[in-house]
């Protein structure tokens, strides 16, 4: 087990969980501008939607996840905050960061298709990074296995397990390669690289849900299976919708 703290400054820790994210985050914004450059689209008005939108992506990330756990955070508060031990659930990112960065797009009168499919790429890597965090914090792990059966299995929480995080990274990798691709193609218009996203993420994020142990309930239900498969369907109906009234442009 690699030890949650890389290092330390005084009476400062440093976690890799912390770096992880900040990293992916970096990646991802790098990623975002240079396709913003691109495209000629205004710098600081695409920063200033960062600005808000990532600190509401936390914010959302953590309240879904403290909601679909208020058992246990009723009765001790004081944890809400405590990001650095885990606990941040990319639902709950994806629809904070939305709801802001729709606002500020709105306010800025610009196209929000435009950037959102810009972002797409941005979002899906800075995901597949950011699971290795949950791998050093040994959460978001799958049920235990034979090794003989499973000889990819890895020892997490005393046992050999479904290494979930690695799946969905993995998964998550893909999904990139694949936005990127379909972002040059002249036949995809504008939107349909974000909704791409939301359609292959998901697909891959109902599989992978259902080898895990510790997935947030929605009555018997797992919440991400049952948003996984409400986001495929609403971006599938929107995608075709938007391919059958043809109001949309190409995206080049």
């Amino acid at each position: 087990m690699i030890d949650p703290i890389a290092f330390e400054i005084g009476p400062i820790s440093v976690r890799w969980y912390g770096i992880l994210m900040s990293t992916a985050i970096l990646a991802g914004t790098f990623l975002a501008l240079r396709e913003i450059q691109r495209q000629g689209i205004n710098e600081d008005k695409f920063m200033n939607i960062l600005i808000a939108a990532i600190p509401a992506g936390f914010i959302g990330a953590r309240l879904y996840y403290v909601l679909f756990r208020w058992d246990y955070y009723s009765k001790y508060p004081a944890e809400i905050p405590a990001v650095w031990q885990g606990g941040l659930a990319i639902h709950g990112a994806i629809i904070g960061a939305f709801l802001v960065g729709a606002l500020m797009v709105r306010y800025y009168n610009m196209n929000f298709w435009q950037l959102a499919d810009i972002v797409a790429p941005s979002l899906i890597i800075g995901q597949a990074i950011g699971r290795w965090g949950n791998f050093i914090n040994q959460e978001a792990y799958g049920y235990e296995v034979d090794p003989e059966k499973v000889p990819w299995a890895m020892w997490i929480d005393g046992a050999y397990r479904h290494p979930t995080f690695l799946y969905e990274s993995l998964w998550n990798l893909m999904v990139f390669f694949l936005l990127l691709w379909l972002r040059r193609q002249h036949f995809i218009k504008r939107g349909e690289v974000f909704l791409g996203y939301l359609m292959t993420y998901s697909v891959g994020r109902f599989i992978v849900e259902g080898f895990r142990t510790d997935s947030l309930m929605l009555g018997p239900l797992r919440a991400a299976q049952v948003l996984s498969i409400v986001l495929i369907l609403a971006a599938g109906a929107l995608l075709w919708y938007r391919r059958k009234k043809d109001q949309n442009r190409i995206f080049r």
